[in-house]
């Protein structure tokens, strides 16, 4: 259920009636895309910002963005967030030369034989242990041996055979050439909902916002 109805909300004015809504997102802008689809015509100006998944709320924290996209169960105490607008299939992200290239689909079994990636800068490990479990649902560890700092190093990484990196389907947008993404056959997929700072005057327009893509992914 979305905290909206207790948010406390700036009155109109002219200045936030045609203020832009300042949305961050990390790795695929399409999602971010999908959500405005969502919200339907009408709204202010959506400007799409990318964020760091190794300090994810900064932008939050520091006033320059509104909200952000946020992916599987977030539990921080100063973040509110929106019921779930959409989901994301899980998939890995393998080199163009590794074994599970050519594959339909994997399991998440299989992707214990191979190193994967650790909990990114100050991101909630129990997010992390969402998108990459500590363990297989038949108790095989996953290695979580490489640090994460940025996509293209990650794909690098990937792409040279040294980790897979067990992520989401929308990875495939900012993929290179010489990765390939595997759907990930018995993990659930990820809700993505927007999250923003719990207590703080939420501006006319981009509390519309927010409740149309809630109606929006009600339909």
């Amino acid at each position: 259920m979305s905290d909206l109805s207790t948010l406390p909300t700036s009155p109109a004015n002219t200045r936030t009636e045609i203020g832009v809504i300042r949305l961050g997102y990390h790795g695929s802008a399409e999602v971010a895309r999908r959500i405005v689809r969502l919200a339907g015509p009408g709204h202010a100006d959506v400007r799409t910002s990318p964020y760091d998944i190794a300090d994810p709320f900064r932008g939050l924290y520091e006033g320059r963005h509104d909200v952000v996209i946020v992916k599987f169960s977030l539990r921080e105490p100063d973040l509110a967030c929106s019921r779930t607008l959409t989901y994301d299939d899980r998939a890995a992200v393998v080199g163009a030369g590794h074994p599970l290239a050519g594959r339909a689909s994997v399991s998440i079994e299989e992707l214990a034989d191979y190193d994967a990636f650790r909990c990114p800068g100050s991101l909630p490990g129990y997010v992390w242990d969402e998108v990459v479990p500590p363990r297989t649902p038949a108790g095989r560890p996953i290695h979580r041996r490489h640090a994460v700092t940025d996509i293209p190093a990650m794909m690098r990484l990937v792409a040279d055979g040294g980790a897979v990196h067990i992520s989401l389907a929308s990875l495939a947008d900012v993929a290179p050439a010489a990765v390939r993404i595997v759907p990930v056959e018995d993990l659930p997929p990820a809700p993505v909902a927007l999250a923003w700072r719990r207590g703080v005057v939420l501006p006319p327009h981009v509390h519309r916002f927010i409740s149309a893509a809630e109606a929006g992914a009600s339909r």
